[in-house]
């Protein structure tokens, strides 16, 4: 076991009059080593308190002055604890989530929310029932690319969009280790990348009125879909989210056509790159996009680069800082959780009997 003494700490962040919020990361693998542990580290608003994992050397590494457990209930009987990250597999969020919620603690939970809609129901209702905050960390929205879209989106720039295609394809052709690739629940790309897809889609158009899904294992010896094509309805408008692993060469990540023209942008966001790398989202220059893949805008009057907005994961914590501290908006609501959950098992459903899922 990992110690289970004092993790009380400094509740202080560098002398600023800012009450930072202590915060408890749950889990030290690839998520919460690379989309959290940078920000508890580097903006004053959070405490990075505790980090429950059986990996001490790699937690303190990255974050000296934290404490390490790997005892959970030790965490949420701290009474300084205000926020709990939960970066655990998928199997596990619900339970720890519902634990937390039940302690009073604010909690964030990797993406997807949980497995389950039933789930993700008693969940918002817990959140409610101890007036704490429940956020699902849909760091995607925060994408450049995809601010870019929405930003032409809200500014009327494309008209009225009647189709829009997504796609988060890649070339992984041998099949990696790790708990995404067994045949359990909340296993496979659909749970995976498709939730980013799926919420991207439902915060521009909101819920479709149907979905229409395949999922594939295209890979020799994949035990889950590593391939899934959707379809979301609305009206005569088409959403297409697309993800597979055996994409030698990408094509467009977005594809939007609209009345008044078409926007097709390449390239992935470089955020993610950015924090494997170590780069700090505080830096000024973090989440820039390359001028080789500004989008294309193509309208009557000819072809125009589009400079694409920063990138800004960071602004998913300030929202949640604003949500904690002053009462403002939640970033990502746990009801935006339970709609994605909803589409993800429409979409389970839609493959499974070769159907259209009216919702």
């Amino acid at each position: 076991m990992c110690e289970k003494g004092d993790i009380e700490g400094k509740w202080e962040k560098g002398g600023s009059n800012m009450k930072a919020i202590q915060t408890a990361l749950i889990g030290y693998g690839f998520s919460g080593s690379v989309f959290h542990a940078p920000f508890l580290k580097s903006m004053e608003e959070f405490e990075a308190a505790v980090v429950c994992s059986s990996n001490p050397k790699k937690v303190k590494k990255d974050l000296p002055d934290a404490k390490v457990t790997n005892d959970f209930q030790v965490i949420l009987q701290n009474p300084n604890i205000e926020l709990v990250v939960i970066t655990t597999p998928n199997n596990l969020h619900f339970k720890m989530a519902e634990q937390a919620l039940q302690a009073g603690k604010h909690v964030i939970v990797e993406k997807p929310m949980v497995l389950y809609a039933k789930e993700a129901e008693k969940l918002v209702k817990l959140s409610k029932q101890n007036n704490v905050m429940l956020s699902v960390y849909q760091n995607r929205r925060w994408d450049g690319d995809f601010l870019t879209v929405k930003k032409l989106k809200d500014d009327g720039v494309l008209g009225e969009i009647h189709t829009y295609e997504a796609h988060f394809d890649r070339f992984v052709p041998v099949i990696p280790g790790g708990w995404r690739e067994e045949n359990a629940p909340g296993a496979g790309m659909l749970y995976d990348l498709g939730s980013h897809l799926i919420d991207q889609a439902l915060f521009l158009f909101g819920m479709p009125d149907s979905v229409t899904a395949d999922l594939e294992k295209q890979r020799q010896g994949a035990q889950v879909d590593d391939y899934f094509h959707l379809i979301l309805k609305y009206g005569t408008k088409r959403v297409i989210l697309h993800s597979e692993m055996l994409a030698f060469e990408q094509g467009p990540k977005y594809k939007v056509h609209g009345s008044k023209g078409t926007f097709i942008k390449y390239g992935e966001d470089l955020q993610e790159t950015e924090l494997i790398e170590g780069k700090q989202p505080t830096s000024l220059d973090a989440g820039m996009d390359r001028i080789a893949l500004y989008g294309t805008l193509y309208s009557e009057t000819g072809e125009e680069k589009i400079v694409t907005v920063p990138g800004s994961y960071i602004h998913y914590y300030e929202g949640v800082y604003q949500c904690i501290r002053y009462n403002k908006d939640c970033p990502v609501t746990a009801e935006d959780g339970l709609n994605t959950i909803r589409i993800i098992e429409a979409a389970l459903e839609s493959s499974q009997e070769k159907r259209t899922v009216v919702l």
